[in-house]
């Protein structure tokens, strides 16, 4: 299976409560109005023709002549149907009419959700990121249009929780989002009337604006917190205002907003929703599940806690195996599995993460189609990325004495407490696999997978393990 076959559940924080995005009427041969969904509030207004026959091909040169966006950065986009409960990218060959009609067995199939949030739902066309953009090709980015619909969907993933980070980067892109909508000459007085205005939570990741704890400490804690908050996000204002020009110019911080993104590593990634067991705490603990986010870029995956909001595992594709499963009995669920190098008692194994997901599959086909589409597209160049130790997995003492690459500038996120770096001790794996006759360790190197599918035995480097790998 293609890796753009794929679906992604999307998170029930965002907005599509505007449905019908393509027409429904049965005369498709008359000429039909299409919105063509943006991130944000905004959307694009098509009058199409034989819209029952329509591809996403024939939809792509309508919008970007909308747009105006220059036919060097045309790859950066594509068309997605997204619902509530599913989000789907297209192929260029795709005829968007035809799925939607499709739409409700395609729920059936990827999603757990009832029939009657089914029978409800509706997907609507939207027009953003192409997962298979790679983020380098950003920096050659200058149309200040393109831009700004990247830097949208970005902001839209940080103050979501999709893209999970760290105090620092939020505020920061918080008071970067500040600039960019209002300005960078702005006094206190009328910054503070503004962020009152449009909310904390216009700028600052949700689950930051609205704290944590029981209903009475959040009721007490609220406007203390809410004014740290703001004094925060006018103080990092400030440090931009004063090293920007004099106006900046646009293009110069909406850069700034996404070079930060870029230093997280599941920037771009796709997103599916899956749930893995909770470590044992007990019998009452027994059989409880965490629900999970499972980010798929072209370099890696990560696998983030929903509610936490913090990455509990991030492998590169040079570090792990994988399959996925089907049900054997009813009741059963569909599984990914990824294997991974860890450490039992001391002693290096192969350890198995199991992730339950009726997208399995589909998370399976793209993380094989991300392999081969980064194999053919770095060639030799692969081959040094991948000899680089994971930034999600480096040990915290490696930091100063990592050179190449981008490691230095991305050093104060593999510190412990941040929410990047893997938290491998609280996964629930297993340490063991069957060999056909008995339980046994594995041996360090994965010199026998579980798996069949893994990356070639040339791009496989191993995991060094340290104690700070399971302290994560």
């Amino acid at each position: 299976m293609e890796g753009d076959d794929c679906s992604f559940p999307q998170d029930s924080s965002d907005d599509h409560s505007q449905r019908g995005s393509v027409a429904s009427s049965a005369t498709l041969s008359r000429a039909q109005d299409v919105l063509v969904y943006l991130c944000g509030d905004s959307a694009v207004h098509l009058s199409v023709e034989g819209l029952g026959s329509v591809t996403v091909q024939e939809l792509g040169r309508s919008v970007r002549e909308a747009l105006h966006i220059p036919e060097s950065a045309q790859d950066a986009f594509a068309f997605w149907l997204c619902s509530p409960l599913l989000d789907l990218q297209l192929k260029v060959k795709h005829q968007p009419y035809k799925l939607c009609r499709q739409w409700q067995d395609l729920l059936y199939r990827f999603t757990e959700a009832s029939e009657e949030d089914i029978s409800q739902d509706e997907p609507c066309l939207q027009y953003r990121r192409n997962v298979f953009y790679h983020k380098s090709k950003e920096f050659q980015i200058d149309d200040e249009g393109v831009l700004k619909l990247l830097y949208e969907e970005a902001r839209s993933n940080i103050l979501t929780g999709r893209y999970p980070c760290d105090p620092e980067h939020w505020m920061g892109l918080g008071a970067l989002s500040l600039a960019i909508d209002e300005g960078t000459g702005l006094e206190s007085q009328q910054l503070t009337s503004i962020i009152r205005e449009k909310k904390l939570s216009s700028f600052l990741p949700a689950h930051v604006t609205m704290g944590s704890g029981g209903l009475l400490s959040t009721l007490r804690g609220k406007s203390s917190r809410q004014a740290g908050l703001e004094q925060n996000l006018l103080g990092e204002y400030r440090k931009i205002s004063a090293s920007a020009g004099n106006p900046p110019e646009p293009t110069q911080l909406l850069h700034q907003y996404l070079n930060t993104c870029h230093t997280l590593p599941y920037y771009g990634c796709a997103f599916f929703l899956g749930e893995i067991d909770k470590p044992g705490q007990g019998i009452l603990q027994r059989g409880k599940r965490k629900a999970v986010n499972v980010g798929i870029c072209l370099d890696g995956v990560y696998v983030m806690d929903v509610k936490e909001k913090h990455v509990l595992l991030g492998l590169r594709f040079s570090e792990l195996s994988w399959d996925h499963s089907y049900p054997e009995e009813e009741g059963d669920s569909h599984i990914l599995w990824l294997e991974f190098d860890g450490e039992e008692d001391g002693t290096p194994v192969n350890k198995l993460l199991k992730i339950y997901s009726k997208q399995a599959e589909l998370m399976s086909g793209f993380i094989e189609f991300c392999v081969e589409l980064k194999s053919a597209s770095e060639g030799g160049a692969a081959a040094e990325t991948d000899g680089e130790v994971s930034l999600s997995q480096q040990p915290a003492g490696q930091e100063g004495s990592n050179k190449n690459g981008r490691g230095g500038r991305r050093g104060m996120l593999h510190r412990q407490s941040s929410v990047v770096c893997s938290r491998v001790h609280s996964l629930n794996t297993i340490s063991y696999v069957d060999n056909g006759k008995e339980i046994k360790r594995l041996k360090p190197k994965r010199a026998a997978s579980f798996f069949t599918r893994q990356p070639s035995a040339a791009t496989y480097s191993a995991v060094q393990v340290t104690e700070s790998l399971e302290q994560g």
